[in-house]
């Protein structure tokens, strides 16, 4: 009898373990889409803070694209040379109260 309530005890933290687990995917999914749907960025913010991060002014890059995946914005500009960068700001959502981190850029 002993036997079978330690068998059901490991079954049930295994299924504790799996379930708690589940709801982990389940809340951080949320986060991901809470960020990207209230994404305080406007195409002006990114293509002047990832400027600055290039030592350029904003009237010296043009944004070519720009994506937003969770809390993280993908911008490509492009600078009068002809260069083109790839930028990432993290942030600028409700989840981080609207700061952002410095872009991290590099020439593609």
């Amino acid at each position: 009898m002993r036997h079978n309530f330690k068998v059901c005890l490991l079954n049930f933290e295994k299924m504790r373990s799996l379930i708690i687990s589940a709801d982990l995917v389940t809340i951080f999914s949320g986060c991901a889409v809470v960020a990207e749907k209230t994404n305080f960025l406007n195409d002006d913010d990114v293509r002047r803070q990832s400027a600055r991060a290039l030592g350029l002014q904003p009237d010296e890059v043009k944004l070519v694209s720009r994506t937003t995946e969770g809390s993280n914005t993908y911008a490509v500009l492009q600078a009068k040379n002809g260069k083109k960068y790839a930028c990432t700001l993290n942030g600028g959502n409700l989840l981080t109260a609207g700061g952002v981190n410095p872009p991290q850029c590099k020439a593609q």
